[in-house]
């Protein structure tokens, strides 16, 4: 039976997608897994293995007898530091692995027959005793570096007895080797403490400016409420009785007139105030105005009387600003509701606190205009300053709003929060 040659075979084929490695791409693939190694040595690392490597060299061709050779240079001692230098570009990762070759390193090149240890050497096992208390927790750390300092002291890798003043030098410098390890951590641990630390208040800043925005908003939305609800109620009011009557009167058109730019002109000064820098103060409506709003209303056909009991004081801003919106808001909700009876005002004040008091007689249709946030509001308001509120109807018929409001230094603060 006749056999083919292996000539006439098909050569075997490289499936889609891959290409056979030739020597050339073997070695293309070698080094560029060297660079890349290299690359993720730290710099200083590999500048330090680089200069353990040099000066080994050095001392192998220049004082090799010196330290027990036969004769200078002492070629094999190239490969001894070669290997030392790159254990140094992985002391921190391996920190415990490097300490231990290091000190085998050093029983080897004992067990040649050399007494006396090389520079580089020496520098050498100083790095790699800073770097088990440098890269390890504490005790760990101190554990191998008390190792290996009686593993020296007791001659184990000499394989002889050290004198008393060798023994004190290699603890003092390898003891020193290690304090500075010590030092370099702890210093990386209170770096990594104020890192965490400047996180968490960047975190907190974050946070705070959140609820700032929050609290404005809110802020913003009720001071619209109350200027909007305000003024559009009085105008929608004044045009139904125009309405009904048939009767255009001069001082009814005035008035409506008069509300529509006061309700414009209020809500420029807030949304001009999203645009102010935080420091600037806003111009804000205090209890002194209620006469001229009151008198505006009257002016329209409303009847409605306000009273002032006691001498007036000077409120903080914030306070005088929420004692304002009370009154207008149950002035609001009691000309909605209130039909043709009157409505009475009463601004009582004390030596610690000022009381506010909207009377009216009832007898209106509920409005369709109401938003529900009327009573809501006020009570918020009063609540904020730490006084109290009170809304309802009257046994006589009608309804009541009553707040009392604390004069005391705590409202300054209360002023701060709501600007």
């Amino acid at each position: 039976m006749a056999v083919p040659s292996p000539l006439l075979r098909h050569p075997r084929r490289v499936p889609s997608g891959r290409r056979a490695r030739t020597p050339s791409s073997l070695r293309h693939l070698g080094v560029a897994s060297v660079t890349r190694h290299l690359r993720a040595v730290p710099r200083a690392d590999l500048l330090i293995g680089l200069a353990i490597i040099a000066l080994g060299t050095l001392e192998a061709f220049t004082v090799a007898t010196e330290h027990g050779a036969t004769e200078t240079p002492e070629l094999w001692w190239i490969g001894q530091a070669l290997v030392t230098g790159v254990l140094v570009w992985y002391r921190r990762r391996s920190p415990v692995a490097v300490f231990i070759l290091m000190i085998l390193a050093q029983y080897v090149w004992h067990r040649q027959g050399y007494e006396s240890c090389q520079t580089w050497q020496l520098a050498s096992l100083l790095i790699v005793f800073h770097t088990v208390a440098a890269e390890l927790p504490f005790k760990p750390g101190l554990a191998w570096a008390v190792t290996g300092v009686l593993v020296f002291d007791s001659g184990a890798v000499d394989h002889r007895w050290l004198p008393f003043d060798e023994v004190i030098f290699l603890t003092v410098i390898f003891g020193a080797a290690y304090l500075t390890g010590l030092a370099v951590h702890a210093y990386a641990a209170r770096v990594h403490r104020l890192a965490a630390h400047t996180v968490q208040l960047e975190r907190d800043r974050e946070r705070q400016a959140a609820e700032a925005v929050a609290r404005e908003r809110t802020r913003i939305a009720r001071e619209l409420h109350d200027v909007v609800a305000h003024s559009v109620s009085m105008m929608v009011m004044q045009a139904g009785v125009l309405r009904r009557t048939g009767s255009a009167s001069e001082e009814m058109l005035l008035g409506i007139e008069r509300m529509g730019r006061e309700a414009v002109d209020e809500l420029r000064v807030m949304l001009g105030a999203l645009r102010m820098p935080l420091d600037e103060a806003i111009p804000q409506p205090g209890l002194d105005l209620l006469s001229g709003m009151v008198s505006t209303l009257v002016s329209s056909g409303l009847r409605i009387t306000l009273d002032t009991v006691g001498d007036p004081v000077r409120l903080p801003p914030g306070l005088d600003l929420s004692a304002y919106r009370i009154v207008q808001e149950a002035l609001t909700n009691a000309v909605k509701h209130a039909s043709e009876s009157e409505i009475r005002i009463t601004v009582t004040y004390h030596v610690d606190r000022v009381e506010l008091e909207v009377l009216d007689g009832g007898g209106g249709a509920p409005s369709e205009l109401s938003t529900g946030n009327g009573l809501v509001g006020m009570r918020e308001r009063a609540a904020l300053f730490g006084g109290r509120f009170e809304a309802g109807p009257r046994p006589e018929g009608g309804f009541r709003v009553h707040a009392s409001l604390p004069i005391s230094h705590q409202e300054v603060f209360a002023d701060e929060r709501i600007k």
